[in-house]
């Protein structure tokens, strides 16, 4: 998705040097998405361009696109921890830190990496008058174009392929029988058809069977999991697919991206993005509860706040899931875990419509409704 985004940026920038205009700003902030589709919404950005100055959005495109890129395609180092740290991006100087001496040799490196944070020198003081400097050099729009051209070849050429993990091969190997799944997807799509949803969550939604059963009954579906790899192949199939309507997002429910900027307004955390009328929680919940610890009645009540539907999966104690995360555990620990319990603070929380047993007979499914 960076990588559409900022070719996109790259494109309405040589687009726009050939109307005598040039975009200002370069920050995948700019682009967002309808489905799978990028949409370039900063009208603002562009602006007449002026003879002899440089691209100053320049430098921004490195550190919020190129650099996180290559580090993802050349170092296998994940961006996105990156980023929400970080409202401007990676500097010059901190991805030269990353890149060694071998990694010269990589298209890009040098002179946009290496060159640029020996001249990157934020907060230096300067009585240079650069861009006269430059009209005396002969600096003209060409010189622009020409390194557009060149990080268009860049970034066209960075690729990035997700290693094999529990969740990337989660089709695969899945703990649960073709006939509990048939059950489930019935269970989904009949919650799912109930009525016309304008925001659907599917949260942990792995490669997005369930977003896309959701997706004919939903206005926006935003499918999130935490594992980028499956996020990765999602949205690939999601570009040669009609399902406009599937955003797909990296984001680890546990320990989710904060709001950043002034006042941690400028990007916001998700739920102050827009609340969803129904959440698909599948297949996530002893996730939540027993790898990273949080209460079952704290995730039930973060829901409730939300003011959603859901539809939820609660996997018993003796579901070979559930057994292989307790195996881990010291003797005693989540006591809470419980089928009568769950069911009991899911009843104080929302009215519970519908309820059924996998075939397994170690998954109970539920689709709730807020009380009022």
């Amino acid at each position: 998705m960076l990588k559409d985004a900022a070719l996109l940026q790259l494109e309405l920038l040589r687009a726009a040097l050939d109307e005598g205009l040039i975009l200002k700003d370069s920050s995948p902030y700019n682009v967002q998405w309808r489905g799978s589709d990028p949409v370039f919404i900063d009208v603002g950005s562009f602006e007449k361009l002026r003879e002899s100055e440089p691209w100053v959005g320049y430098r921004q495109f490195c550190m919020l696109f190129l650099y996180p890129l290559m580090l993802q395609a050349y170092k296998g180092v994940p961006f996105q921890p990156w980023l929400r740290g970080s409202i401007d991006g990676i500097s010059p100087r901190e991805c030269r830190s990353v890149m060694s001496r071998l990694d010269l040799r990589r298209k890009g490196v040098f002179s946009h990496v290496f060159l640029h944070a020996r001249l990157d020198q934020p907060g230096k003081e300067t009585s240079r008058d650069v861009k006269r400097e430059l009209r005396a050099a002969g600096f003209n729009t060409e010189l622009i174009k020409a390194n557009v051209r060149r990080l268009e070849k860049i970034v066209s050429g960075l690729e990035w392929r997700p290693e094999g993990s529990a969740w990337s091969a989660y089709e695969a190997t899945k703990t649960y029988s073709d006939t509990d799944t048939d059950r489930k997807e019935a269970f989904v799509r009949a919650a799912a058809s109930e009525r016309d949803w304008n925001l659907v969550w599917d949260l942990g939604c792995n490669v997005g069977r369930f977003a896309r059963i959701a997706a004919p009954h939903a206005r926006n579906v935003v499918a999130v999991d935490g594992d980028h790899g499956v996020v990765e192949l999602l949205y690939r199939s999601l570009k040669v697919e009609p399902a406009a309507s599937i955003l797909p997002l990296t984001l680890n429910l546990a320990d989710p991206s904060p709001g950043l900027g002034w006042r941690g307004q400028e990007r916001r955390p998700l739920e102050e993005r827009g609340r969803p009328d129904l959440t698909l929680c599948l297949a996530l919940l002893h996730h939540l509860v027993l790898s990273a610890n949080i209460p079952i009645r704290d995730v039930i009540g973060w829901f409730a706040d939300l003011g959603t539907h859901l539809v939820i999966e609660f996997p018993t104690k003796e579901d070979p899931m559930v057994k292989r995360l307790l195996a881990r555990k010291r003797e005693g620990l989540h006591s809470d875990y419980e089928t009568d319990v769950f069911e009991r603070w899911l009843s104080e929380a929302f009215t519970v419509e519908r309820r059924e047993t996998l075939p397994s007979g170690t998954r109970h499914l539920y689709f709730a409704r807020p009380p009022h």
